[in-house]
């Protein structure tokens, strides 16, 4: 594949590369606005629960909505009292009985729900233990979630590709940045 040599060339090619950049730009806000790793196990939350979102709906598009949902979810859940990750973990255990429901392939609904499960091991781990642990433990984790975003984007399963591309370039940078900062700090 040769370079773009033209506007237009340049111009699709970025524009065909959007989830990239969405992703790297959410990470570098995330590190230049502190990092820690309470932020980074609700990312990391957040994401899993958007991946179930999706299989238990059966319709992989609806990953984006539910990105805006789980925002809500800890937003509105802070208001009125109730932990980030009460809310995200209610919501999961919500979508798994939506998933059963609507009968949601069970492959996937459970592929997903045992990522929310192992996923959620390493959040409690990473706010269980002193910060500089927890935000490697965050990082790392937030990290090795972007070999689950690439499997899905490889297979196109599940999540829309473009979530699953910003997912990964979200994961990587904003993972390592962090156990980066765990270690100057």
């Amino acid at each position: 594949m040769s370079a773009p040599t033209s506007t237009a060339d340049r111009r699709h090619l970025v524009l065909r590369r959007w989830p990239a950049a969405l992703g790297v730009a959410v990470a570098i806000l995330s590190l230049a606005t502190g990092g820690d790793r309470e932020s980074l196990a609700i990312t990391l939350s957040a994401a899993v629960g958007c991946y179930l979102a999706a299989a238990a709906l059966g319709r992989p598009w609806t990953v984006w909505p539910a990105v805006l949902g789980a925002s809500l979810v800890v937003v509105i859940g802070e208001l009125i009292g109730i932990a980030w990750w009460a809310g995200l973990g209610g919501t999961s255990a919500v979508l798994v009985i939506v998933g059963l429901a609507l009968r949601a392939p069970r492959s996937a609904l459970l592929a997903q729900a045992l990522a929310v499960a192992g996923f959620g091991c390493a959040v409690a781990i990473s706010v269980l233990v002193t910060p500089r642990v927890g935000l490697v433990v965050a990082g790392l984790a937030l990290a090795s979630h972007a070999v689950w975003d690439a499997i899905h984007l490889r297979r196109r399963l599940v999540v829309a590709p473009s979530l699953a591309e910003a997912c990964m370039f979200l994961d990587v940078p904003l993972g390592l940045g962090a156990i980066v900062l765990a270690f100057a700090g």
